[in-house]
């Protein structure tokens, strides 16, 4: 069994952060499910990946579904691997202004009613025991990651693109990262 963790950026959603508390896939993001899926399945054993999981939101889940399809598995979910939780009470309108900030400073930074340092310790300790696995997640999750291998402190450090692969190794208790998956200018707001 190989040792690879396939860390993938959801599709593109049909609305956006602030519009939608969970959207499904637009057009063109159901199409990045497909094409992610056809890449994960053309690696050859035992690089390619033989679970799929998921965070609970709808745009992940949409994008897990055709790889597991293909694989004959069921799409686990996990919310370790979800969104980064807002803070409570914060009206859906605010939720862009917050993030926007949040994404331009440091983990220890963020204003919230939850430790994001412990977060992003916690969205690395889920993906720790994945070996083999295809894990479907969000922007800042797959920033939580690979700052917390990379030892930064950043909550931004590189900016996936829609189904974007990041491929990291599981070693012992921890994580090493292999490759950072494609970036892009995508709009997160």
């Amino acid at each position: 069994m190989t040792s690879r963790i396939y860390l993938i950026r959801h599709g593109r959603p049909a609305a956006g952060w602030g519009e939608d508390d969970d959207p499904g896939l637009d057009e063109t993001g159901r199409g990045q499910a497909k094409a992610v899926a056809d890449r994960l399945l053309a690696l050859a054993p035992p690089d390619r990946p033989t679970r799929v999981v998921s965070s609970p939101l709808r745009r992940c889940r949409e994008t897990a579904q055709p790889l597991a399809d293909a694989l004959g598995v069921e799409v686990e979910i996990d919310p370790r691997v979800g969104e980064i939780p807002t803070p409570a009470g914060l009206a859906a309108a605010e939720r862009p202004a917050w993030l926007r900030e949040a994404m331009g400073g440091a983990w220890s930074q963020i204003k919230g009613d939850i430790d994001y340092d412990a977060w992003r310790r916690q969205v690395a300790a889920a993906l720790a025991g994945r070996a083999g696995c295809a894990v479907f997640s969000h922007f800042v999750a797959i920033n939580a990651v690979v700052s917390h291998i990379a030892g930064e402190e950043g909550v931004v450090l590189f900016r996936p693109d829609h189904t974007s692969t990041t491929v990291l190794a599981a070693e012992g208790d921890g994580l090493a990262l292999v490759e950072r998956g494609a970036e892009a200018s995508t709009r997160v707001l």
